[in-house]
């Protein structure tokens, strides 16, 4: 009699691994592909572009710059950067022939006012404020007179001819030291310095200068200019400054209130104010 082995099943659980490993090589082969796709010869990319850019006539970077921004301006924004490019060669023209002319009346001053310069009584200078003349009171009026001294008004009569044809504004200002004084014609300082101020104002308005263009400050023993502790900074602060100002610079408007016709061509609204 024949015996016959019994059959035992197992069951093998590492099948699994087979389909694994063919997942993991059909994804590893998956991003090979992509990344074959998306990967650039970047040498070959310059060269294309620097062929393109020479066809062209585009201007072409150097090693190491980045290439230039093309900006596409509407032509509404083209309109307006001319007007701001002439607006603004407009404005640097002013600025220059005004420096010339303020620079002209510097040596002009200079040459007028040579005998007090030379004697240390006056100093001509350019500030943001406008071209200025600091006159030691002593080389103009007596000591707590507000009454020109002859030679004094000679000097500013020169000095009105080199004034009398400009449109500047002028300001005059008068400064004493902090000694007190109190007369019938002068309680204070403040009336010293305002009249010496005056003084000089009336000379040039004699002279021919307009008035409407000057202007008097009595500003008595404020704005010291050195200690009034010593006689020789009392006699400095003892002044008249003049000061010719700069003229403020033009403005220039927009020609957006031309017409309508021509704001709807530029499609640029009129100012409704």
């Amino acid at each position: 009699m024949a015996f016959r082995r019994k059959r035992v099943d197992r069951d093998n659980h590492e099948r699994w691994l087979v389909s694994y490993a063919d997942f993991i090589t059909l994804l590893f082969a998956f991003f090979v592909v992509m990344y074959a796709l998306s990967s650039v010869n970047e040498g070959k990319y310059k060269t294309f572009g620097l062929s393109l850019g020479d066809a062209f006539g585009a201007v072409t970077p150097k090693p190491g710059e980045l290439p230039p921004v093309q900006i596409h301006m509407t032509e509404q924004e083209m309109y307006l950067k001319s007007i701001v490019d002439r607006r603004n060669a407009r404005m640097a023209e002013q600025q220059r022939k005004q420096n010339e002319r303020m620079q002209r009346l510097v040596t002009m001053l200079n040459q007028v006012m040579d005998a007090f310069v030379k004697n240390g009584q006056m100093t001509v200078s350019q500030t943001n404020r406008g071209v200025m003349l600091d006159i030691n009171a002593s080389a103009l009026f007596a000591q707590g007179d507000a009454a020109l001294a002859q030679t004094a008004q000679k000097t500013l009569a020169d000095v009105a001819k080199v004034l009398v044809d400009g449109d500047q504004a002028i300001e005059v200002e008068g400064y004493t030291d902090n000694v007190p004084i109190k007369t019938s014609l002068y309680p204070s300082n403040w009336e010293l310095s305002s009249a010496r101020a005056s003084s000089v104002v009336r000379l040039f308005i004699d002279q021919g200068v307009a008035a409407k263009r000057l202007t008097v400050v009595g500003s008595a023993d404020n704005h010291p200019v050195l200690s009034n502790d010593t006689p020789e900074g009392r006699t400095r602060n003892r002044r008249v400054t003049i000061t010719v100002l700069t003229p403020e610079m033009e403005r220039v408007s927009l020609p957006f209130q031309a017409t309508n016709s021509e704001s709807a061509a530029s499609g640029v609204l009129p100012d409704s104010n």
